[in-house]
């Protein structure tokens, strides 16, 4: 039987140097046949042609993958798993041509990432942070001049009604919202059954009191949401976003915040990452800020590590991936080759 190398990149580790999804998912590759795995040497910030040349998989979690990485003859990758849900770190097109199956876990972070909207809505309609701050610099007669915001009947709004933003409707139909999104392939039967009715863009950047950003980042969706979709908004609706940074103009964020053309935002996600500490979003009392993990828990790494382990498994014993983002690939020479069902 054929061994097969496996690499896991250093940034899954904790500072103590474990798994932060656990060691349990981790069984599946220990049980796989055949199939030996290490973590990469170091961290890095790129997976280069050595990388794709030593393993015939690689699981990545911030590391970008590069149409480079693939490009030499004794290139031996089979599949390039993803540690989440986005893929934007990934040269999918080069992927492809190069005969390379590339997943990610789908399935793994609606509820999770839908839950992390939720409590930014929440927080920013209570006004958590600035109750917070209050409190902790004897400021506590000033209650009466801070009050909260209702939900009831109130809009949100969801930009992507996929997996997560349909997640996110369902959730919040228990508030008593009235629920828009804005998705040019969302079906308007699947929204119906939550509750939630299709606009456009323009319509729900209008209409809604809490805008929250769930759709995928590709060039279609980069800085979709500019300073004329948020000029639409209203002066006391609030701006979330939990997809990707560059969904969002930043500046034009930045400029609408600072001018008090929207009450507030909230943010899980950067257009630079890891943020530049001196970018004014920091500085702002009416922005709460996140360093794109809010969503992480122990049940949403294990399942994540779950979902990408298992397509590793099931690539190197010659099956199709579940969650495969490049399908087309499954037509190529290379791929055919190993592929068995």
């Amino acid at each position: 039987m054929s061994t097969f190398r496996v690499g896991l990149t250093r940034d899954i580790l904790d500072a103590r140097g474990e798994p932060a999804f656990g060691r349990r998912a981790l069984g599946i590759l220990d049980e796989a046949p055949g199939v030996e795995w290490e973590y990469l040497p170091k961290v890095v910030s790129e997976i280069d042609p050595e990388h794709a040349a030593r393993y015939d998989a690689l699981y990545v979690n911030i590391a970008r993958v590069p149409a480079s990485a693939v490009a030499r003859p004794d290139c031996r990758l089979r599949v390039v798993a993803r540690h989440g849900v986005g893929y934007d770190s990934v040269d999918i097109p080069a992927m492809s041509q190069a005969g390379i199956v590339v997943t990610h876990t789908p399935s793994s972070m609606p509820r999770p990432v839908a839950t992390t909207a939720l409590t930014f809505v929440l927080a920013l309609a209570g006004k958590l942070m600035l109750k917070d701050r209050l409190t902790r610099s004897g400021r506590w007669n000033e209650r009466m001049d801070n009050m909260g915001r209702g939900l009831t009947g109130r809009t949100l709004g969801v930009v992507g009604a996929g997996r997560i933003g349909m997640e996110l409707l369902r959730m919040a139909r228990t508030f008593d919202m009235k629920l828009i999104a804005a998705d040019p392939y969302a079906n308007d039967i699947d929204l119906g059954y939550v509750g939630a009715r299709k606009v456009a863009l323009d319509e729900l950047m209008r209409e809604s009191d809490f805008v929250v950003v769930c759709c995928l980042l590709d060039a279609r969706t980069r800085h979709l949401i500019g300073a004329s979709e948020l000029a639409l908004m209203r002066s006391d609706a609030y701006f979330i976003n939990v997809a990707r940074g560059p969904i969002v103009d930043e500046k034009a964020l930045i400029d609408a915040l600072a001018g008090g053309r929207i009450a507030g935002a909230a943010l899980d996600v950067f257009e630079q990452e890891p943020v530049d500490p001196a970018n004014p979003l920091l500085r702002m009392d009416n922005v709460i800020v996140t360093p794109h993990s809010l969503c992480w828990t122990d049940e949403c790494f294990h399942n994540m590590a779950s979902t990408g382990l298992k397509s590793i498994a099931d690539a190197l014993a010659g099956r199709k991936p579940e969650y495969v983002v490049n399908r087309d690939v499954l037509g190529h020479p290379r791929v055919k080759a190993w592929l068995s069902e």
